[in-house]
């Protein structure tokens, strides 16, 4: 295999692989048991402690596969605080543990501005996109999208010569939308594509939050050119939010539902931009750290384990409507790390789901 990985790195991707496993969790069995090997021993009686099924564990066979395939495809695996993962993304809470990327990942080591807005776009606010990536593109800056219908094509086609970023739901092998496939080609030849999922996943439905917290997490700020109310253009400026970034939006005509979006972002505080030096002048005072991280040390004290009291208190107070752990903490009275553990147990056991913003709740 000419992208053979280190056993740890064949470790880390079983753990990411496993069922019941996301990010969050993902950092908590390492900081627990301080390799990937030894939380993946760990897993099912954690799974049986939350009082639920042990959880499939990815198998090597099926992770070496995966390995090949992406070599064969021509692309690499980026691991977070290792090498040339994006340092600005290996800030946030729900950092994947693991991208695949085909193309320059050098555009990386540019200032990053997400560009996002309405699949149904009018055409002026696709034009407009384009000439802001464009502007952009002219001063140094990378855009990040989603390679989705509307803006983000306008996006992309606008800033292919000066460098564009694509995060896409689905493998780096699928095409969403079919009719993209052309220009998400040329974006894999002179630009970078970068996929959390592996190879041969299809978009689906609650792949593209994941997707959004990564343009988010990626660039130093989110401008939303045009986007209706409750659009997922709008989750991704919620995250950048959350992630500290700068939000901005481009503002629009009352009587056009499309605008409705970025006029409410704009009322909430969000920066009114109408130009590139308007977002450049934005973001000005958002710092990268330094590109190239050191492996990070896991390594976390000795852990006290929670008892059946403990558990049946935390799960009296968790539901299905999402709560934040902060509250489960003061609420309940335990401490913070046997609240995370009890939580880490019934996630594992397929009881609990977790939200954006360090919330959690009940699967029903």
């Amino acid at each position: 295999m000419s992208a053979a990985l280190s056993e740890d790195r064949i470790a880390r991707l079983r753990l990411i692989r496993s069922a019941n496993i996301g990010p969050v969790t993902y950092f908590q069995l390492l900081q627990r048991f301080g390799s990937a090997e030894a939380a993946l021993r760990a897993v099912p009686d954690l799974a049986a402690r939350g009082r639920g099924q042990p959880p499939r564990i990815a198998n090597r066979a099926e992770i070496e596969r995966e390995i090949v395939q992406v070599d064969q495809l021509g692309a690499r695996y980026l691991f977070l605080g290792q090498g040339l993962y994006p340092p600005a993304l290996g800030e946030i809470e729900t950092a994947p543990p693991v991208l695949i990327v085909r193309g320059h990942e050098m555009l990386m080591d540019k200032p990053m501005v997400a560009l996002v807005g309405a699949r149904n776009a009018s055409a002026a606010a696709c034009r407009l996109a384009r000439d802001l990536a464009a502007g952009l593109g002219e001063r140094g800056h990378v855009t990040v999208s989603g390679l989705a219908r509307g803006i983000d094509t306008a996006v992309h086609q606008g800033s292919l010569e000066s460098g564009t970023i694509a995060v896409i739901a689905g493998g780096i092998d699928s095409y969403y939308p079919p009719e993209n496939r052309a220009l998400q080609d040329q974006i894999a030849d002179v630009g970078l594509l970068i996929a959390e999922q592996p190879p041969g996943r299809e978009p689906q439905a609650r792949h593209f939050p994941y997707r959004n917290r990564i343009i988010a997490g990626l660039a130093a700020g989110t401008v939303v050119v045009e986007a209706a109310p409750r659009s997922g253009s709008l989750i991704t400026a919620r995250l950048a939010t959350e992630c500290g970034r700068e939000v901005m939006a481009v503002p629009g005509s009352p009587l056009d539902p499309r605008a409705q979006g970025c006029n409410g972002l704009i009322r909430d505080g969000a920066t009114l931009v109408q130009c590139a030096d308007d977002i450049i002048e934005a973001v000005g005072g958002f710092h990268l750290p330094p590109f190239r991280q050191e492996p990070q040390d896991f390594r976390a004290p000795p852990p006290t384990d929670a008892d059946e009291t403990d558990r049946s208190a935390l799960i009296g107070l968790l539901g299905p409507v999402p709560v934040a752990v902060d509250e489960l903490v003061r609420q309940s009275g335990l401490s913070p790390m046997i609240v995370q553990i009890l939580l880490l147990e019934l996630e594992l056991a397929g009881r609990l789901e977790r939200h954006a913003g360090g919330r959690c709740g009940l699967i029903a």
